[in-house]
C-alpha cells in the first residue's frame, strides 16, 4: 500500500511462509457436531449451577421459532471458535431450514472455515512455532485469502460474499488462485483447489452464499493472521468489511417487528457492532421493538447496570451489559445470559428449537 507519512514502516515484502501441508493442526472435521445424532438425542441441559439454563435455552428457542414462523430476523452473531469447536453444521442446518437470516463473525471465523474447507482441520499450536517465526504463516491461508479480498474489493462486495465466492463460483475461485500463484516458482508443494475445496460441504460461508444467506465479516487490522502477510492489502479488507456492516446493519433494521439475536462467544465485535447498528436504525425510525436477546459465554454473569460503576470489572463486559441488559431493556424486550460451554449449550438450543417447529 502506498504510505507518504513521517514514520518508518516495516517491510513484509521479506516474510518467509511455509506450504500448509507441512503443518500440524489441533482439531479436525471428524469432530465437528453430528446434527444427525443430535435431532436423535435427548436434550442435554447439564446445570450443576443451578442457573436455570433449561428454562432460558426453552425461553429462547421459542422466540426464535416464533421469529421464523412470523418471517422475523433470527440472526447470529458468533466469534471464531464456534467455528473452531466444530459447531458450524448447527449454523449451516438453520440456515437450511430457513431460520437463521444473517451470521455475523470476524475474520479469524474466515481462516479457520477456509482451512476446514481446504484441508480438513485447522487451528496450529501457537507456542510451538510462534519462538520459530511461523505462526499463521502458512501460505495458501494468506495468499489465498488475502488475494480473495482483493478480487472482491474490485467488484465491490463485501467480505463475507467475497470469501463465500471462493468455495462456490469456480470462476472466481479460478481467478483467485491464479494471481496469488503468479510468479511462484513451484507451486506443486502448495495446495491448488482448481476443482474446489475437498471439504468445502462443512463450510458455512458455503453454504450461505448457496443459500443467499448473508454472512457478514466485521473486521480489524492487525487482528488476523492473513494481515502479516506480504499479499495483504488493507485497503481491500477494510473496503469489503465496511461493505458487510451495512449489509448486517439493514438487517437489524428489520428488527422493528420483533426478532432474535443470539451472540454466541463474541465479547467485543458482536456487542459494539450490533450497538453501533441499532443507533443508525433507530436514528431512521426502524428502532428494534420487542427484540429478544441471547448472549452466550463461558464467563459468570456479573454485569449490575443499577451501579454503573466504572471502577468495576464488571462494567466492561460488552456482551453482558448491551446484548444480555441494556438493549433488550431499552426497547421493551427479553434479554438472556446462558452460561456454559458452546460445546453443551448451543446443541442444547439447537434441540429445543428444533422441537418447537416439530422438526425432531
Amino acid at each position: 500500500m502506498e504510505y507518504r507519512g513521517s514514520f518508518p514502516l516495516f517491510d513484509p515484502s521479506g516474510i518467509l511462509t511455509y506450504p500448509l501441508r507441512t503443518r500440524v493442526n489441533k482439531v479436525g472435521v471428524e469432530q465437528f457436531v453430528d446434527c444427525a445424532q443430535l435431532r436423535r438425542s435427548e436434550v442435554d441441559c447439564a446445570d450443576p449451577k443451578g442457573l436455570g439454563l433449561r428454562e432460558k435455552l426453552s425461553f429462547l428457542a421459542r422466540a426464535a421459532a416464533e421469529a421464523h414462523r412470523a418471517h422475523r430476523p433470527v440472526i447470529i452473531q458468533t466469534g471464531a471458535h464456534s467455528i473452531k469447536n466444530g459447531l458450524s453444521p448447527i449454523w449451516i442446518d438453520l440456515m437450511e431450514r430457513g431460520i437463521v437470516t444473517l451470521v455475523a463473525t470476524n475474520f479469524a471465523a474466515a481462516i479457520h472455515s477456509f482451512e476446514f474447507a481446504l484441508t480438513g482441520a485447522s487451528s496450529e499450536s501457537v507456542d510451538q512455532v510462534l519462538p520459530k517465526g511461523e505462526f499463521g504463516m502458512a501460505f495458501e491461508t494468506g495468499r489465498y485469502l488475502n488475494q480473495a479480498i482483493i478480487e472482491g474489493h474490485r467488484r465491490a462486495w463485501g467480505l463475507g460474499e467475497s470469501i463465500g465466492r471462493l468455495f462456490t463460483d469456480d470462476a472466481f475461485r479460478r481467478r483467485v488462485l491464479a494471481a496469488a500463484l503468479e510468479g511462484v516458482a513451484d507451486a506443486t508443494e502448495y495446495y491448488t483447489p482448481y476443482d474446489g475445496f475437498p471439504y468445502a460441504s462443512t463450510c458455512l460461508f458455503a453454504h450461505a452464499t448457496e443459500l443467499g444467506v448473508p454472512v457478514t465479516v466485521h473486521a480489524m487490522i492487525g487482528t488476523d493472521i492473513t494481515d502479516q502477510h506480504p499479499s495483504f492489502a488493507g485497503e481491500a479488507k477494510g473496503g469489503t468489511s465496511a461493505r458487510d456492516f451495512l449489509i448486517y446493519t439493514e438487517e437489524i433494521g428489520r428488527l422493528t417487528g420483533g426478532g432474535v439475536v443470539l451472540n454466541v462467544g463474541t465479547a467485543v465485535m458482536g456487542p459494539e457492532v450490533l450497538l453501533k447498528a441499532v443507533s443508525m436504525v433507530t436514528n431512521q425510525g426502524r428502532a428494534p421493538r420487542g427484540l429478544v436477546t441471547g448472549d452466550f459465554d463461558i464467563r459468570p454473569f456479573a454485569f449490575d447496570d443499577a451501579v454503573k460503576d466504572e471502577g468495576q470489572y464488571y462494567y466492561y463486559l460488552r456482551d453482558q451489559k448491551t446484548i444480555a441488559t441494556r438493549l433488550p431493556r431499552v426497547f421493551g424486550g427479553t434479554g438472556c445470559y446462558i452460561e456454559g460451554e458452546q460445546r453443551q449449550t448451543v446443541p442444547a438450543f439447537y434441540q429445543l428449537l428444533l422441537g418447537e417447529l416439530g422438526s425432531r
